[in-house]
Parts: C-alpha cells; structure tokens; sequence
C-alpha cells in the first residue's frame, strides 16, 4: 500500500503537515483531528484499513499542533477570560480551521472529499460542509456536538483532565496522557495504556506546545452555536458517538443527528472520548459504507 510520510504544504499564511495513505487515484477521505491531538491520533493501523476499502485517506496536523505552524507569536490566550466571554485574546476561531481545511484539498488538487472528523475535528468537519459545502462529498461526525451549551457538556472529572496544569517534560506528558484517558477513555474495552504511551511519546518528539493547545481550546469556546447551519448541511451524514463520553457528552452527537437532515446516528455502547481497536470495524464498515452509497448515487 502507498503511505506517502510527512510532507507539507502551504495554506495561506500556515503550513500544513499531512501524509496519505493508498492511491490518489481512489476516493478520496480526509480525516481532521481534535484538540490537542496530532494526526497519529488516527492509527496508521486504522488509516490503512480505510485505504484497504479502495479509499485515499489523508491526515494531517491541524494549525498549532504536530508539525503544522504553530502561531507562537499570538501568546497563550487566557482560557478563563475565553469563557467569561473575552474574546479579545482568540487568536482565531474554528472557522479558521476549516477553511484550512478547504485550503488542503486545494494544494493536494482534490475538489471534494469524503470527510471524517473526531471532536474538535468534527466541528471543523461540520463547518467545512456549512462553508464549504461543494467540498464535501459526505460527512461523517465523531465524538463532537453542535456547540450549543446545552448539550454535549463534559464531566466533571472530565473538566479536571482538560483543565490541568501541562506537563514539565516527557515523563510527565506521557503519564499525563495515560491519566487523561483513565478518565475520558472507553469503559466498555480494554484500556491500552501501552498504546496510549506511545502515541503520547511520539506526539511529544514531533511537538509539544501547551500554548498552541490553548489556542485551539480557545478556538472551540469562542465559535457560535453551529444547530441552526447545520440544518442546511444536504450531504448524507453519519453520527458517531461513545454512550460513555465523559468529555463530550452523548447528548452532543444526538443533538448533530438531530440537527443534520437525513443523518444517521451510531451510539456505540462502552465508548468513550477515544477510538478504542476494538471499535475500528465498526467504524470502518459505517464510514466505507456511507462513502460507498454517495459514490454510486
């Protein structure tokens, strides 16, 4: 199978990192990440497997994470400030993101993609069909919400984790790592505390920037709620949410469902803030499927 490794692009004013998995000449899939987390959050094992469905997949490292630009020049805004309703320190929002995101399938010469996003990347994904709707072929929503306050809400353990003090060093970044997924991770599977060390060790040797972090968290607390333009999102759509998510709650990916017209809704039992192995072939089926009835339609 063709895996390209790293390469970069330009995007406007930033850099994007990205890699692709399977040939070019396939349907193509774009997967966008969430917060904090670099594109390595979506296994190579798992990224091969989509391509292995006849689809080519793309990754990359959102802005200020991994090994995409990093806008240190904008400082660590105050996150507290962030939700008492000072946007003055936002250094940029979510539709930024997605508008990035556009940008990437332009430098790769893609015209429209299958998209996939996990969390924060599912609002960024949300918002490439609302902004970019000729862009998206059909959206498939992980673990997100609509940003309505309502709905969606974390736990408070959940708040505790995101919330914390960063890390001194690696040591400390990848306990941290393993102590964050004790809480948000999924209760109903197995926790891979070997796997989530090693992906926290690899995140931290491409790049660790508290700062940058913030800046998306930022990002997140400063965009509007999005229910009223998903209403006219016309792809077909997949939902996909964990009952257990402690980070973002269930009542987030319903609230999607119910927002999008026509989208189907997964809520996988024992699931929680992470895409645990055991829930791959589900997904994959789920995400394969979709892209498979848009394309022959």
């Amino acid at each position: 199978m063709e895996h390209t490794g790293v390469q970069t692009t330009r995007v406007g004013e930033i850099e994007l990192a990205y890699e692709t998995f399977g040939s070019a000449e396939d349907t193509p899939l774009l997967l966008v990440m969430g917060l904090a987390t670099q594109m390595i959050g979506w296994p190579d094992e798992f990224c091969r497997q989509l391509a292995e469905q006849g689809l080519y997949v793309v990754r990359f490292d959102n802005r200020d994470i991994g090994l995409s630009t990093h806008l240190t020049d904008a400082g660590a805004p105050d996150v507290l400030a962030v939700m008492g309703g000072d946007r003055s320190g936002v250094a940029y929002g979510l539709a930024d993101m997605a508008d990035d995101t556009a940008g990437l399938l332009d430098a790769l010469g893609i015209d429209s993609a299958h998209v996939v996003g996990a969390s924060m990347g599912g609002m960024i994904a949300q918002l490439l069909a609302i902004r970019h709707p000729e862009r998206v072929r059909s959206l498939t929503s992980i673990m997100s919400t609509t940003g309505d306050p309502a709905v969606g809400a974390p736990a408070e353990a959940a708040l505790g984790v995101l919330f914390a003090p960063p890390a001194a060093d690696r040591d400390a970044a990848l306990q941290r790592a393993v102590d964050t997924y004790r809480v948000i991770g999924s209760p109903g599977f197995e926790f891979d505390e070997a796997g989530v060390r090693e992906r926290a060790g690899l995140s931290f040797d491409r790049a660790f920037d508290p700062a940058g972090v913030a800046r998306q968290l930022a990002a997140i607390l400063s965009t509007a709620d999005r229910t009223a333009d998903l209403a006219r999102v016309a792809v077909p759509t997949l939902v996909v949410h964990g009952e257990q998510d402690a980070l973002v709650d269930v009542s987030g990916g319903r609230a999607t469902a119910a927002a999008i017209p026509g989208s189907e809704l997964l809520v996988v039992d024992g699931m929680g803030h992470d895409l645990p192995r055991d829930v791959w072939p589900q997904l994959v089926e789920r995400i394969t499927a979709l892209v498979g009835r848009v394309e022959r339609a």
